[in-house]
């Protein structure tokens, strides 16, 4: 008979409970992931009774409590605490997003908190991303051009080019919608992902930009593009609101021009 085992760490065990303070009246309780490579002990899952009276309101605001608080040994990224730096995104009850931007009071329940799916874990609810921006570094995104800017000003655009760029530009590399996506969990070394390929066309649909057929033939690839299937967690799960399933179709649609 054939024994499968699974893959190291990927059983998760129940953690430590932290109880609320004596008298707590309006008290949640937060499930955070817990791992750490300093040990050989899988992963667990520790639960947090926090007094929501001594809070802010957004779940930033309870994990921050908790770390300063009641458990130094937490460890995730924040930073701008504004939805701008895309630091603190994770998977919270379900959905990938920021957890600076995440209303408590929308949580019913008990609030599980894990890491970004289907990425390595650095520790705790940090993943480690390096792979997602070596991704973005292949599709160089920066602006591309041969022709010389004027020496006296900016390289200008319409109103028309300029409005093309909305709904890209605005991007913050959370990375929630890559993470969020079933082809990037099977494919991710070879399929770029919603968020690498938004930026890619960011630069396409740029006026500026003199390089979008070099940049097209990068992406030629049944992989790299076509790996999309379509299922649109990319625009579900985006806390900025944006659409990358609505740039990768786009870039589709380039491709199957330039071969008509």
């Amino acid at each position: 008979m054939v024994e499968f085992k699974l893959p190291r760490n990927s059983t998760v065990g129940k953690g430590r409970t932290f109880t609320a303070p004596p008298g707590a009246t309006n008290v949640k309780s937060f499930r955070i992931y817990r791992w750490s490579p300093d040990n050989n002990d899988n992963p667990a899952i520790d639960t947090y009774e926090i007094d929501l009276d001594r809070i802010g309101p957004m779940v930033l605001d309870a994990l921050i409590h908790i770390k300063n608080d009641i458990d130094p040994t937490l460890t995730f990224r924040r930073s701008c605490r504004e939805g701008i730096c895309g630091s603190c995104a994770m998977n919270i009850a379900g959905e990938n997003t920021l957890a600076c931007l995440k209303p408590i009071r929308d949580l019913q329940g008990d609030v599980p908190i894990y890491p970004l799916p289907h990425m390595p874990v650095v520790k705790d609810l940090v993943p480690n991303l390096d792979g997602a921006y070596a991704q973005l570094r292949s599709i160089d995104p920066w602006l591309k051009s041969d022709t010389l800017p004027p020496p006296d000003g900016e390289r200008l655009q319409s109103i028309e080019e300029r409005a093309e760029l909305d709904g890209m530009w605005e991007c913050i590399l959370c990375f929630c919608c890559s993470t969020s996506c079933p082809s990037y969990w099977w494919n991710g070394d070879r399929y770029l992902g919603p968020a690498t390929l938004l930026a890619a066309y960011r630069w396409i649909a740029d006026s500026r930009d003199e390089h979008a057929g070099e940049r097209l033939d990068a992406l030629e690839d049944p992989m790299k593009l076509f790996a999309c299937r379509t299922i649109m967690n990319c625009t579900q799960t985006c806390p900025k609101g944006l659409n990358p399933a609505k740039a990768i179709g786009r870039l589709k649609e380039l491709q199957m021009e330039r071969k008509g």
